[in-house]
């Protein structure tokens, strides 16, 4: 079979692997999309992700859909041809944080994509029976990929408590931030603006129900921003982008008593708040560590409301140009918003 794999920065190779056979409560699993994350472009273009370095070779991406080939010994409820979703991450199940269900802050997490846990950016996969979900009916395999990010913006939803009326601001109009923005919207938040300096990104907030877009090379976002609220300040403001100075935009964005979610990675290994405007405000800050158990609610809304998330997804691009398809995301080319790679397309 064949794997891409990152070798060094920029710098993906195609090789010829053995197809794993599944193990004892495993499924093989043929991958047909696996949605380009902001993680991995954080891997690809810099080498690490804040303080944690990539080990080469690696093989990245975690957003996988496909279909079961077959399964080992004790598996039942699925047939070959089923169409499914695979979740990335690996659980003890018995560390405190399990047991008190904080999965994804499980002390002995292995989560597929990371340094020295092979992603699925590869043609056949075997993986725990557990870590398979049926797909909804519908959707195409690259749509499906849509699972993980909505997954992990539902988990922050958790967090942001969004309430009918709440006013709200995204910054960010990545795939992360449009699918944000979107569930804002179904949550009853109000009035809602972006923040995005890429124009086609802006446009794509809009369309998905964005009610104003700024793009903060052109303006002064923060000033604009509060003259929009009468300088009162946002219920809740959530980054998805984390670079360009803006979380501690969020800080100063928020209102007093307000919500403050930090989904997006920086880039940085250590990122300076101004934590006295955050204590003067007594804000709530959280951060968003990928999702806890909200795969199955996002795959059904993946299957109830497919016109609200399928726009998000603009390319589907064969593992032979996969170098092709991160730098179009790096440089923001070709109106891409969510990149799925498709391993079984040799080109």
């Amino acid at each position: 079979m064949r794997t891409a794999e990152l070798a060094g920065v920029r710098n993906f190779r195609l090789i010829e692997e053995h197809t794993p056979s599944p193990a004892a409560g495993e499924a093989q699993v043929r991958v047909h999309a696996v949605g380009i994350c902001g993680s991995d472009l954080h891997y690809y273009g810099e080498g690490s992700i804040g303080d944690t370095k990539c080990m080469y070779p690696m093989v990245l991406g975690h957003e996988p859909t496909g279909e079961i080939l077959t399964t080992g010994a004790g598996v039942t409820g699925w047939q070959p041809g089923d169409r499914v979703i695979l979740e990335p991450a690996l659980y003890c199940y018995h560390c405190e944080f399990c047991l008190t269900g904080r999965h994804n802050v499980c002390s002995s997490i292995r989560f597929l994509s990371t340094p020295g846990e092979p992603g699925f950016f590869r043609e056949v996969v075997t993986l725990p029976a557990r870590n398979v979900m049926a797909m909804p009916q519908g959707l195409s395999y690259a749509e499906g990929t849509l699972f993980e990010p909505l997954a992990i913006v539902l988990h922050s939803m958790k967090f942001a408590d969004p309430r009918p009326g709440d006013t709200a601001v995204v910054f960010g109009a990545g795939p992360i931030g449009l699918v944000t923005l979107s569930v804002l919207k179904m949550s009853g938040a109000g009035r809602t603006w972006v923040v995005e300096p890429v124009a086609h990104r802006r446009h794509m907030a809009l369309e998905l129900g964005a009610d104003a877009v700024l793009d903060p090379g052109a303006e002064d976002v923060v000033k604009t921003l509060k003259r929009e609220t009468g300088n009162r300040g946002f219920d809740v403001v959530i980054d998805c982008a984390a670079k360009g100075g803006s979380m501690n935009q969020c800080l100063y964005l928020a209102r007093n008593g307000g919500r403050v979610v930090y989904t997006g990675i920086p880039s940085e290994a250590a990122v300076p708040l101004n934590l006295h405007e955050a204590r003067r405000k007594e804000l709530i800050l959280y951060n968003v560590r990928r999702s806890n158990h909200e795969t199955e609610m996002a795959l059904r809304l993946l299957g109830d409301y497919p016109g609200r998330f399928a726009p998000v997804v603009t390319h589907g691009i064969g593992m032979g140009k996969i170098d092709s398809a991160f730098a179009m995301l790096e440089q923001y080319s070709d109106g891409a918003g969510k990149v799925a790679i498709i391993p079984s397309n040799s080109l």
